[in-house]
């Protein structure tokens, strides 16, 4: 048995380093060694609060059977607070500290608003208002602001709201019970106790079912990333597609904003209108007909997600760095918000961090002349060199 479970577990590493390999095989090259870590779903309401989790689980939603509904969180003061002392502990040979470019959500549902126009209009709020009403988190605008100012936090574009705003209110009009469940305890939705397995498919905020919800969906996404340049002061020069769900048909309207580099993964999905789901292929550097520049993640780091026939975190991101950088890539680490929350459960966060500290050490030691840099510095080095 032992030895059946040892080969299964080899046969699972040699899939995964070949899935690596193939990952890094095509596009933009360089011999020096650069560190990007990508972080999605800053600013995002998931899991309102511990009583809120144990409500769930008592109604018969299986929120402790997914990471995201178990761990998730609009992140706290202290989650910040501890994520940045830790990343001002590290440089690199040119004194630069690892920066996350995080991945920021500008607006939440304002469910108060909602339920007083009776379902008939969604209504949003802006992050900084959003903030304002959880208990430990007032000063968490500030506290982005201070990362801004320190380079370690660079926020980018991820969505308006983490949320499919149409199947949301069409489902609350309709009486759904996980919608209207979700909607009474200031959640987007729940998981479905008969398919957990799916997840929240409330959470796929490009996700369209007609032409004209993909008009929708479209002018939702660009009325973000005006109020991300209110909220910040910048256009977000990258973008990274909620749930990788993208249709290559949204590049040109968002290059006229002003974005120029798309974050991802080396296969993303385009919505099918009543069918499956589109699968694209795309690789480092790539140049997509509206101009705009691929970056592909090529190194996961996700303590909290546990993944087959990986057991720790940090020698398979470290083993996809080694691989990415033998093939002259940069690394692109996809690590979530989620790994860094401790709002829920403090044991999440803590373990995550020493995680990432254990990582950050080992990669400097490993790669002494290590760069860290934004997404977007990365796509001004790929743009200026082609």
């Amino acid at each position: 048995m032992c030895y059946m479970k040892l080969q299964s577990q080899k046969i699972n590493m040699i899939r995964h380093s070949l899935s690596r390999i193939r990952t890094n095989l095509r596009g933009w090259s360089t011999k020096r060694k650069i560190i990007v870590i990508e972080s999605d779903d800053w600013g995002s309401i998931r899991m309102p609060s511990r009583e809120t989790y144990e409500l769930c689980l008592k109604a018969g939603y299986p929120v402790d059977k997914r990471v995201y509904e178990r761990y998730d969180a609009l992140e706290s003061e202290t989650d910040l607070e501890l994520l940045f002392d830790l990343l001002l502990s590290f440089t690199d040979g040119h004194g630069n500290n690892p920066v996350i470019t995080a991945n920021c959500v500008v607006a939440n549902p304002d469910f108060e608003l909602i339920r007083r126009d009776g379902f008939r209009q969604y209504h949003y709020e802006l992050i900084t208002e959003t903030f304002k009403k959880y208990p430990k988190h007032s000063g968490c605008f500030d506290l982005w602001k201070s990362g801004m100012i320190a380079n370690i936090f660079h926020p980018q574009y991820h969505c308006r709201e983490h949320l499919n705003v149409s199947l949301f209110m069409n489902d609350l009009r309709r009486g759904v019970d996980r919608a209207l469940f979700g909607f009474n305890y200031h959640m987007p939705g729940c998981i479905d106790s008969k398919n957990y397995d799916n997840g929240n498919g409330y959470m796929e905020a490009i996700r369209y079912f007609s032409l004209a919800d993909k008009k929708e969906k479209l002018n939702i996404y660009l009325e973000g990333l005006d109020l991300f340049e209110d909220l910040f002061g910048y256009t977000s020069k990258s973008i990274i597609p909620p749930n990788y769900l993208w249709s290559p048909d949204f590049n040109i309207a968002l290059s006229e904003k002003g974005v120029r580099y798309i974050q991802g993964l080396h296969s993303m999905w385009e919505p099918g209108l009543g069918e499956k789901s589109i699968r694209h292929n795309y690789y480092m550097g790539e140049r997509s007909r509206a101009n705009m520049i691929n970056l592909i993640r090529n190194v996961i780091f996700e303590p909290s997600q546990p993944v087959k026939g990986i057991h720790n975190p940090v020698d398979s991101s470290l083993s996809e760095i080694a691989v990415a950088f033998r093939m002259q890539k940069p690394a692109i680490i996809c690590s979530h918000r989620v790994n860094y929350i401790g709002y829920i459960d403090e044991s999440n966060r803590d373990s995550s961090l020493r995680h990432l500290k254990n990582l950050l050490g080992e990669i400097i030691k490993r790669w002494p002349n290590v760069e860290f840099l934004t997404s977007d510095q990365l796509g001004e080095m790929i743009a200026s060199s082609n």
